[in-house]
């Protein structure tokens, strides 16, 4: 099940900043051990370049290039690159994200800015490029994380976050109700807490560096009694890039331990 052999994978954000799994990491690389033909980019091409050699020492094939999502014309020049190397799209995986803290008085509207341009806009764009290929083909799956913070309240001050998640749900439920008669299909995955490299970056912009004491807070916060990982984002993604998903369409799968059907 959930095999993805002679599929393309345009998997945004697919490198991970220092040691572990971030997301994207894990999801190129879960794609490819399905069979997928990966086509990766990150700003950071390094971190990109990283994940590639994982994918290619299991025997997995992979592209990877630097690329700025919220630039249209850089998201251009990905798909084209994409298309290029192997003339087709079958899933993307709209994966950039990044936490900034602020509410409306203490954010700055630069960063505000910055917030809905990488946490929306950057998605936009890229379904700009690539619907257009998917529906020449007749199908496709475009799968976009967002966050459960786009869906409530979860302990950090971070309004441009929360609202850009929140936008980037109904860009994907609204998109996927126009394009369902086309053959593409367009969901979200909603993670909840979940321990990555991020989480050290996020401890010393919410919590002063205190890192033992962020998380130790972020285990207590989840039902299940801890934090999620990659991996189980990634298996989330490949539910719904896969054909098994193919009448799933405009949903928002939640990855949060039960954290937002809490009251706590």
């Amino acid at each position: 099940m959930f095999r993805l052999d002679g599929k393309v994978a345009l998997v945004t954000g697919c490198g991970t900043l220092g040691e572990g799994w971030g997301n994207g990491k894990a999801i190129a690389t879960l794609l490819a051990r399905q069979g997928a033909r990966i086509f990766g980019c990150d700003l950071n091409l390094e971190a990109a370049e990283a994940t590639r050699k994982i994918i290619e020492d299991e025997g997995g094939e992979a592209h990877v290039i630097s690329a700025d999502v919220t630039d249209s014309a850089d998201v251009r020049r990905l798909v084209d690159a994409c298309m290029a190397q192997y003339g087709r799209i079958d899933i993307l995986i709209n994966n950039v994200g990044r936490s900034e803290p602020g509410d409306p008085v203490t954010m700055s509207e630069e960063t505000w800015d910055d917030q809905m341009d990488v946490n929306v806009k950057a998605a936009f764009l890229c379904c700009k490029s690539v619907l257009p290929v998917m529906e020449k083909q007749g199908s496709g799956s475009v799968v976009s994380i967002s966050s459960v913070a786009g869906m409530r309240y979860v302990g950090k001050p971070q309004v441009g976050y929360a609202a850009g998640k929140a936008a980037l749900m109904q860009l994907t439920k609204t998109t996927a109700v126009l394009w369902a008669s086309r053959g593409v299909r367009l969901n979200c995955v909603s993670p909840g807490l979940v321990f990555t490299p991020l989480v050290k970056r996020l401890a010393d912009k919410y919590a002063k560096g205190d890192f033992e004491g962020f998380v130790k807070t972020r285990h207590n916060q989840v039902p299940a009694g801890h934090m999620g990982d990659a991996w189980d984002v990634a298996h989330a993604v490949l539910f719904l890039a896969a054909d098994e998903s193919r009448y799933v369409t405009g949903q928002n799968l939640v990855v949060d331990g039960g954290l937002v059907s809490a009251t706590r």
